[in-house]
């Protein structure tokens, strides 16, 4: 596609300290204005008719700017990796520390990070994401084999509307940040994709699927609910 065929966002922004952009989406659906602020990026966006007026559009912003300024303030902060920081690793909350050697390496509540400190960042998450594929593709294979489907490709992304995918061909998708989650968090979402090798769908029979290869999810499902997103304000 030429790139000169790509319509601009559209944005409106709100003065002050900080600027704040609010990014408008157009639907043939929406019936009226509606805003939306991202727990998980703080993205404001504005959801309006297509063909509702540009100066109606900003009127509607300003006028609920405190409504807009209040939901900012109310996200959870972040936290980026860096020395004599912390992070989640298997539920468990670690320091991040200088490390020797070229591993890095959990012991104890320590994260000994090797290298100059403006690598920290990419190094931790390189960690993560290792860690992350190999404890998911034991999962995954375990999974299957006690259902007897096999599973085609496995993908790690960092992806922030599931934890985790299966499509059609048997290929499996995980967000790598479940490696922040207690390990039987990231063991139920592998149990739960498996479950879809052989139902595509959330009825009765997957549930039943799901129950069978991880009996008593209850607990995992309530965790991910409620601590979900806190894996997501991680920045590296």
């Amino acid at each position: 596609m030429n790139s000169a065929s790509i319509a601009p966002v559209q944005q409106i922004m709100l003065p002050g300290s900080p600027r704040i952009g609010v990014v408008l989406r157009r639907s043939k659906r929406a019936r009226r204005m509606s805003l939306r602020v991202s727990r998980l990026k703080g993205l404001v966006t504005l959801s309006l008719p297509i063909s509702c007026p540009m100066a109606q559009a900003e009127k509607f912003v300003f006028e609920k700017e405190s409504w807009i300024r209040a939901h900012l303030a109310d996200l959870p902060p972040t936290a980026e990796a860096m020395l004599g920081g912390t992070f989640l690793y298997q539920g468990q909350l670690l320091t991040i520390c200088p490390g020797q050697g070229r591993q890095v390496r959990a012991i104890g509540e320590e994260l000994l990070v090797p290298g100059p400190e403006a690598m920290v960042g990419a190094r931790v998450k390189a960690f993560l994401k290792l860690q992350a594929r190999m404890r998911l593709r034991e999962a995954t294979e375990r999974y299957a084999v006690a259902l007897g489907k096999p599973y085609g490709r496995l993908t790690l992304r960092d992806t922030t509307s599931r934890w985790g995918s299966c499509s059609t061909q048997g290929n499996i998708n995980y967000s790598w940040r479940l490696i922040m989650a207690p390990p039987e968090v990231l063991n139920y979402v592998a149990a739960h994709e498996v479950a879809h090798l052989a139902e595509m769908n959330h009825s009765a029979r997957f549930w039943a699927l799901v129950e069978r290869l991880f009996p008593n999810h209850a607990e995992q499902r309530a965790w991910l609910r409620e601590h979900g997103e806190d894996l997501h304000r991680y920045l590296f």
